[in-house]
Order: C-alpha cells, then structure tokens, then sequence
C-alpha cells in the first residue's frame, strides 16, 4: 500500500476514532451541564492545569522522538516505555506535595483531595504513551479506536451516573480517571508491542536530547494555554471560571476532532519523507488545504451558532458563556495554520527552532494579558484572537526557510477558504437573531446549520476548491480500486 493510501485511511480511522469519542464526550458534557453547576467545571478547570503540567513531565518528548526516528529497535522502544513510567512516578509525586500549596493559591480547600486523586491519571497514563505511540507509528489507528471508543462510553456512563447521585466534580474527576484505565487496558490487549527487560542510557540520551526541547516547549505551552483559566479563577470565581472552561471544551471538542486526527497520522509519516524537501512541501501544502477547508466553516459556525446552541441544549445558567465561545471560536481559526507550521520544525528535527518560538510566543501572551486582564474576560479573550494571529508570522516563518513553503504560498492555499467561510458564517450570524424571533431555537439551529452547511459546500465545488477536488480524487480512486477488486473476484 502507497504511503498516500495507507495515510489517508490512517486519517480517515483516526478521524472516526475522533468522531466517535468526541461525540460522546460532546453528549456527555451535555448531560453533565444538566446535572453540574458552572462551579462544579471551574474546580475541574483549576485541577485540570496542574495535572496537564505533571502529564507534559511524564511524556518529557519521548513520544515525539519515538515517531520521528528514522529506524527503532526494541531496546530504544523499551527504554522510552520505562522512562515514562519513572518521570509518571516522580511527576505524581511532585503533584501529591504540591496539593496543599495549590489549593492556598485558591484558596479553595478542596483541590487538596481533587489534585491527589485525579493526579492518578497521570500515573495511569504513563503506561499508555509508548503503547500509543507504536500504534501511531505503525499508522495503525483502527486499533486505538477500538481502546478509544470503550473508554468513552464507560466513562461517559460513570460520570452521568456520579453526576446524577449528586457527586458534583467528582462525576468529572471519575470521567477522566475511567478513561485512562480503561483505554490503557484495551490498547495493551489489543496491542502487539511489549517491551523488553532492558534500558539503554545511549538510547535515551539520544531520544532525550530532542525530546527535552520538546518537553520544555509542550512545558511552556502548556502553562500559558492553562493560565487563562489560572488567571481567570484567581481573578474572578471558580463560577466564571466554569463558564470559561465550559466554552473552551466544547470549542476543544470540535477542533481537536479533525486537527488531532490529521496531526496522529501525519506526523510519522511525513517523518518518513522528511529527506525529501519536494514531497514533503507537496504533502504539508494538501494537509493544510485540506484542514482549513473543513476547519475554516467548522470553527465559524460554531461561533455563528453558539446561541441557538445553548438555548436547544443547555439549561439557561450556561448562556453567559456563549460570547466566550464565539470568540474562542475566531481564534481557533489560525490553530491549524500555526499546528502544521509547527510540525515541520519536528518533522525536520529542529526542536531548537520549535523552543525558541515557543519562548517569543509566551512573551507576546504575557504581553497582552499585561493590558488585558484589567478589563475584564472578553478583554481576555480579545486578546487570545490577536496573540493567535500575530504567533502565526514566526510559525510560518521557518517553514520557507525548511522545506520552501512561503508565506505567500500558504495565504494563497488558505484565503479562499476562510473567505468563503466568513462571508457563509457571517451570514448565518446576521440572520440567527432575526430567525430566533420567529422559530425556536432548535428549528433555527438545524435549518441555519444545514443551508450554512449546504451553501459552503456547493460554492466551493462551484470555486473549485483544491480540498475538494482531492477528495473527490482519492473518492473515485477508491471506488475504482474496489471495482477493479471486485471484477477480479
């Protein structure tokens, strides 16, 4: 099978694993919005930041130097595995002391027991790392989606349940640690890697010497992505904090959907052309007209429709979070652009590159929020829409600079999409409260989303959009393939 075929279906297995589980994450965290308080979510969020720093010390860029190594032995494998699980170890350890000195910077007593249990999760997940990253290696996502999906359900049924008896965050904590174990359990079953009995020191200072630049720039993502929400439960309430944290998962919810499921299956391999600059532009020029032209409308929509949205799915407590998620939506918008120029400085194993613009990135966050954060939360978020669009210059900077692909070339890939995209959502948010006088807002909700939808479509087959006609493409390819395949027959 062609390294095109076998990505794109990785692609599409990893996209439907996506799906799937973000479906009934997105049905859950419905559910729970029912049953929860906006509190509930923002003693979550505040959890939520340390154990994502602790998870970023557990993986410390082994994963990534894994994916991207040329050839892997079963020594180098094993050594990255047994690293994961010592840094999980002392990354737990660290979470459990510090548990005190988070809940005083709260000061909200409860996170001392909420940090120390949920913490588990990183000790559950240090297992899981090295597992999950053979399968991504080997492109084979059918295999995660058979761990992911179990998982999603189980714990999704747990937390409704929790929710129900009135366990209040602790029907999320109990979410997050069902998750872990059972996805964990299932890939090793379903898994064929097992590691060895041996640790090479050779083998991890190799891995180690990329991977600490990647860890200390997931590090750094990691801590100014969490700080909003740190920023905002400090300021204002865990209440607020709720509201936020809220909008930014249902916004994580539809982005992560396509640009995590792209992300899993490109990166190891376009890691396997990386010696080949005129492949390797060919194929980051379709992913990206790929991506933005199912993001682009994706992401505005939302925005378009976060009303009517609110008022068909969740009880009236939530509707102040509306605005935070049409402005998180506007600045999601350049997520995709900045991720994939990203992804050339690993590709291309210049970690260095990708530290150093990590650094610019979080002084122009530290310097917006300076001016922002007095003025309130949308101030705030106004201020995620400017930093998002003036990150994506350096972003694309070194992608001329590597593999020729300048920025004049990734305006002409993307514009036309978010063109049509504004001027389809833009419409559709003229129209929302005009329609929301006449129709209920769940008729607005589908009808608006369906000839939103309908409307972006024909227009760009009408354009002749380069997404489409690669989808198109690989469509007749396929069908060719199963007819020649079945005539054989």
């Amino acid at each position: 099978m062609s390294l095109s075929n076998k990505t794109a279906i990785g692609i599409l297995w990893n996209f439907s694993d996506q799906l799937l589980r973000r479906g009934m994450a997105s049905l859950v965290t419905l559910l729970l919005a029912r049953l929860l308080v906006p509190e509930d979510f923002g003693l979550l969020a505040m959890v939520l930041v340390f154990l994502t720093i602790a998870s970023a010390m557990m993986d410390s860029g082994l994963q990534q130097a894994i994916l991207r190594m040329p050839t892997l032995g079963p020594r180098d494998a094993s050594t990255a595995f047994f690293s994961n699980i010592a840094f999980g170890v002392l990354a737990y350890g660290l979470l459990y002391a510090s548990a005190p000195l988070i809940a005083d910077f709260y000061a909200e007593p409860r996170l001392i027991v909420l940090v120390r249990i949920g913490g588990i999760v990183v000790l559950i997940n240090s297992f899981e790392v090295i597992q999950g990253a053979m399968l991504n290696r080997a492109l084979d996502f059918r295999t995660r989606m058979k761990a992911g999906i179990p998982g999603s359900v189980v714990s999704g049924g747990v937390a409704v349940l929790l929710g129900w008896l009135g366990f209040g965050v602790w029907a999320l904590v109990g979410q997050m640690l069902t998750a872990a174990l059972v996805t964990t359990a299932l890939m090793w079953w379903w898994g064929s890697w097992r590691p060895r009995l041996e640790f090479d020191v050779v083998s991890f200072k190799a891995m180690f010497r990329f991977g600490y630049k990647m860890f200390l720039s997931r590090m750094l993502d990691v801590l100014f992505v969490n700080l909003y929400v740190l920023l905002i439960a400090k300021l204002f309430s865990a209440s607020v904090a709720g509201l936020f944290f809220f909008a930014e998962r249902l916004k994580e919810l539809v982005i992560n959907q396509l640009v995590t499921a792209v992300q899993n299956v490109t990166f190891p391999a376009l890691a396997s052309i990386q010696e080949d600059p005129v492949r390797l532009k060919s194929a980051y020029r379709q992913i990206l007209q790929v991506m933005v032209y199912l993001l682009f409308p994706a992401m505005l929509l939302l925005a378009a429709l976060a009303e009517p949205l609110f008022l068909t799915l969740l009880p009236e407590r939530w509707l102040a979070a509306v605005p935070y998620l049409q402005l998180m939506c506007i600045a999601a918008v350049m997520y995709p652009l900045s991720t994939l120029n990203l992804n050339v400085l690993k590709v291309k194993g210049r970690s260095d590159l990708f530290l150093g613009l990590e650094i610019v990135k979080k002084v122009l966050i530290c310097a917006v929020l300076a001016v922002t954060w007095r003025h309130g939360v949308m101030a705030i978020l106004i201020g995620q829409i400017v930093v998002a669009v003036v990150s994506y210059i350096p972003n694309a900077w070194f992608s001329r600079e590597l593999i020729n692909y300048s920025i004049r070339e990734q305006l002409a890939d993307f514009l036309p999409a978010l063109l049509l995209a504004t001027a389809v959502a833009g419409t559709t948010w003229w129209a929302v409260p005009a329609l929301l006088a006449i129709w209920p807002a769940p008729v607005v909700l589908v009808v608006s989303g369906l000839l939103a939808g309908a409307a972006y479509l024909l227009l760009s087959c009408w354009l002749r959009f380069a997404a489409w006609q690669y989808g198109a493409g690989w469509i007749q390819e396929r069908l060719s393939q199963r007819k020649v395949g079945n005539t054989a027959c």
